[in-house]
């Protein structure tokens, strides 16, 4: 699943960074280093995220070489919870084009979590991913598939349709205006939220006052099984990009709806804003 795309989405995985417009990656045959800062006023992990608001801010920096192998490394930082660095990763990964429609790529992410984190995923610090690409003549498909294991282990798969609209230029011939709404299916399992939940009643148990992202005493409770692949959610995204030649400016809206079988302590609807700029040298 291009994380940048959650999902990003913030799926706290394998950062893909959008090429800017006049870069063709089946064209560009060089090395290539891609600086990117992101703010979201939310984590997102697949649509999911906790009662407590997490807003964050991102930075990565990802190499990728002409034969389609990239690495990658980020930073995350909560806003609201302690003062240190709330996460950091690093990747590997490889693409390949078949031809100017199909595209395969897998990658590998090792993320590290402090102890304390609130986050989701924090079970999971290993993510195996695999996505296929078409572009169909209105609009591009992406078919991705993550296993996610570490403490707990989950499988996910997602399905995104997005179509890209040129909205034209501003000041100058350089420059690009442009929308891409997506829509984007997500199904999996739910172990990591066996961690999560026992994490936050050993908070509470231990001093009554709920953990450290002020969640209180709340909890998970389900009759659900983990192991059920499930529904879990379906987001509508619709990022509005300012696009030069080495760089790209981007403001987006994320409306998410969980599935009725999403094991959840928050909301079954929720939006995401997030703010990104990415600069390619």
């Amino acid at each position: 699943m291009r994380l940048l795309s959650l999902s990003v989405i913030i799926c706290l995985l394998s950062i893909k960074v959008k090429a800017q417009k006049d870069i063709n990656p089946r064209e560009a045959k060089k090395t290539t280093v891609t600086a990117a800062a992101l703010y979201s006023n939310n984590v997102s992990y697949y649509g999911q995220t906790t009662a407590e608001k997490l807003p964050y801010v991102l930075v990565n920096g990802t190499l990728r070489l002409p034969v389609g192998v990239y690495f990658s490394a980020g930073a995350y930082k909560l806003l609201n919870v302690g003062s240190g660095i709330s996460e950091t990763d690093l990747g590997i990964g490889y693409d390949h084009d078949f031809n100017e429609r199909f595209t395969i790529g897998m990658g590998y992410n090792r993320s590290f979590y402090p102890k304390s984190s609130p986050l989701l995923q924090a079970s999971n610090e290993n993510n195996l991913n695999v996505t296929a690409d078409y572009h169909w003549p209105w609009f591009r498909s992406s078919l991705s598939v993550d296993y996610a294991f570490g403490q707990e282990s989950d499988v996910f798969a997602g399905l995104t349709n997005s179509k890209v609209i040129e909205l034209g230029s501003v000041f100058d011939n350089s420059d690009l205006l442009s929308i891409e709404p997506s829509i984007e299916i997500v199904a999996g399992t739910q172990h990591f939220l066996k961690t999560y939940t026992e994490k936050k009643n050993k908070k509470n148990n231990g001093n009554g006052k709920g953990n450290d992202n002020g969640n209180g005493n709340s909890t998970i409770t389900s009759t659900l099984p983990a192991t059920n692949f499930e529904l879990l959610s379906c987001s509508f995204k619709i990022p509005l990009s300012y696009n030069r030649a080495n760089y790209m400016a981007e403001i987006s809206y994320q409306f998410s709806v969980l599935g009725t079988h999403a094991i959840t302590e928050a909301k079954r609807q929720q939006s995401f804003i997030n703010l990104g700029f990415y600069y390619q040298f």
